[in-house]
Parts: structure tokens; sequence; C-alpha cells
């Protein structure tokens, strides 16, 4: 499971538990301006023959941690509930797509998407900010 944190310009995902060991990861910051998107996904594809597992854990439709090659590309993963699975999809970073387990996906999704706006109205009155001077 992941707890995802919100700072002014940047997202940050702790790992929890065991699934440190499992993923490899402990903890992942994103630029907010790096993500295009966030969306709930109750149906990750985790099945047998859906990604290659370059480092990390997996056990097919039961559970997958770490990194992942998947449709040409590396994703970060860590579910094992799938029902309670987001997927970000990045630009300009190491890994496309994080793909985790959150404890409560709706909400997640509209921190996240929050979050972005925010930063996103912070930025333009920013820049505006520098055209008037």
């Amino acid at each position: 499971m992941v707890e995802i944190t919100p700072l002014h310009d940047s997202l940050v995902l702790d790992v929890k538990g065991w699934h440190k060991l499992w993923a490899l990861k402990s903890q992942l910051t994103i630029p907010l301006e790096h993500v295009k998107d966030v969306h709930a996904d109750s149906h990750p594809a985790m099945g047998w023959f859906q990604g290659l597992k370059l480092a990390g854990a997996e056990i097919p439709n039961v559970f997958r941690a770490g990194l992942f090659w998947q449709n040409g590309n590396k994703v970060f993963w860590d579910v094992r509930r799938a029902e309670n699975t987001i997927v970000l999809d990045l630009r300009d970073e190491f890994y496309a797509e994080l793909i985790v387990e959150v404890e409560d996906p709706d909400a997640a999704v509209v921190t996240i998407r929050q979050a972005i706006t925010t930063y996103n109205a912070a930025k333009t009155a920013a820049a505006a900010e520098l055209d008037q001077h």
C-alpha cells in the first residue's frame, strides 16, 4: 500500500510496511507538472503475460510490486488489493506510470487532481505577477 502526500509542487508516495521490501522502494517523489492524469482502476492488468518483471515481486493475479516493463514502458507497481488501485500517468519521468494501491482510491484521485489544480493556479499567478514587473 502507498500513502500519498501532496506538497506545494510535488507528490510524495510513501510505500508502507512489507511492500517496501517487495517493491524495492520506500518512497517516490514526483513533480506535479509531470503528472498527466490520474484515475482509479479496480481491474489493473496484473495477470500472466501482462508485463515483464524487471525488479520486485509478483504472483500473477494476486500481487505485483516493483519495476515492470509494460506496453513498451517502465511501470512502477505496488498492488495487492486490485479494487484499491489508482494509476498515475506520467511524462518526463523514469516511470511512464505508477500503479499503486491506496486506502481510498476515489479520495486519492480527488486529492491528486486538487493538488495539480492548485499548483497550476499558483504557477499561472506567479507568471502573471512576473509579467507585471
